[in-house]
């Protein structure tokens, strides 16, 4: 069962992953950020490799390139850092993903997107909430929820926002 789509427009902010815009809602991030020195997870998925230190607090550095099949890619002048708090476990969670480039914070009119085809895409549908098109591309909004229970949870911890630091 589809939850009726909003009527609401979309504040998103966009960004692209090798070659390809994603947007994600604008409520979602907290700040962008040049990149950080990382530290690899020894034993976690290459989608959480590696965490960063944010304001003190280590949070997990998130590829969602390699949720979607994507070539890891190597950073460049334009790659960012972008933290968003997102739900994990019950719990507000702050989590850096990885941005080949950021672009803008814009509004997606609700009119302009659509739900994903069940066949014919590259990537996995249930990993994609909607399609949006704009000046005859198409801007992906991820699903998440479905990423992150499909491919953060296995060896993965997250600090929670309530996580009273020492």
């Amino acid at each position: 069962m589809t939850a009726e789509p909003s009527t609401q427009a979309i504040e998103a902010l966009t960004f692209d992953l090798r070659g390809e815009t994603f947007a994600l809602e604008a409520s979602l991030v907290r700040e962008v950020l040049d990149l950080l020195p990382e530290t690899g997870v020894p034993g976690a998925p290459p989608f959480v490799g590696a965490v960063i230190n944010f304001r003190g607090r280590v949070i997990p550095l998130v590829d969602l390139r390699l949720a979607f099949d994507m070539d890891a890619a190597e950073p460049t002048i334009d790659s960012r850092i972008v933290v968003i708090e997102h739900e994990l476990d019950g719990e507000p969670a702050l989590i850096g993903l990885r941005a080949d480039k950021v672009h803008e914070v814009t509004t997606i009119d609700r009119a302009v997107t659509e739900e994903v085809p069940r066949v014919g895409l590259r990537w996995r549908s249930d990993f994609i909430r909607l399609l949006a098109r704009r000046d005859g591309d198409v801007i992906v909004i991820p699903d998440l929820e479905q990423i992150f229970a499909a491919r953060g949870r296995s060896g993965a911890s997250v600090t929670t926002l309530h996580t009273i630091q020492s």
